[in-house]
């Protein structure tokens, strides 16, 4: 139905949510005489990072998804940041929902490296809306939602921070290989190391001192700090 208008009013971290989630406040408008018995929308997200400035330690993070600053002009383009789908109950009018966002901290993701790059400000996102509304007074009518309908929305660089330090307090995340894990594993069991910061920081020294493996290895580490022992 083409009478029917979207505005993001607000965005707030789930605080009871398993994993990192968004829950973004959608106002659904229609026309006051249409009675809506549900809507069955799918949101797609995207950031627009050319609709905001970038200071220079933002620039130098970004370098690896945009390029240099002075390339901007044609790589800064759109990133995909979620697709979601939500029900909106049945209202007259107007009416409010929350559109929950599941999130991710793999920096192997563009759009978790681009947050994770930003230091204050707001995030550029737009919200691209389809469908199928269903309506009438005396039945039910199968309108689609155009595709034409979206709203856009700059979330606060904070709220993303705030979501991610609920589940990863003062920590980072890696994704590795599972052969990779397997063999960090087997060194962690070898040398009975508490923790995986215990486990990298030994393996980083080992790097940093030159040694080709840590006193009471049992094998080469080589594979593990990256590097070919002398």
């Amino acid at each position: 139905m083409s009478d029917l208008t979207f505005t993001c009013t607000g965005v707030r971290a789930d605080p009871y949510a398993a994993g990192p989630t968004l829950l973004l406040r959608l106002r659904v408008s229609a026309p006051s005489t249409t009675r809506v018995h549900a809507l069955a929308l799918r949101c797609q997200l995207r950031i627009e990072p050319a609709r905001r400035g970038y200071g220079p330690g933002e620039a130098a993070a970004l370098q690896d998804l945009f390029g240099e600053r002075s390339r901007w002009g044609t790589t800064l383009q759109p990133v995909q940041f979620a697709q979601v789908a939500v029900m909106v109950p049945s209202f007259t009018g107007e009416t409010e929902t929350e559109v929950a966002v599941p999130c991710t901290y793999d920096m192997d993701i563009a759009a978790t490296r681009y947050f994770d790059a930003l230091e204050d400000g707001d995030v550029p996102l737009l919200m691209l809306f389809s469908g199928t509304a269903f309506t009438g007074a005396g039945g039910f009518r199968v309108e689609p939602v155009p595709w034409d309908r979206e709203a856009t929305y700059r979330m606060p660089v904070a709220v993303w921070r705030e979501m991610i330090e609920q589940h990863f307090p003062g920590c980072g995340w890696l994704r590795l290989p599972r052969e990779t894990m397997a063999e960090l594993l087997a060194f962690r069991s070898r040398h009975a190391l508490a923790s995986w910061e215990a486990t990298v920081r030994m393996l980083l020294d080992a790097a940093a001192t030159g040694d080709p493996e840590p006193v009471g290895a049992t094998a080469p580490l080589d594979r593990l700090v990256g590097r070919t022992a002398p």
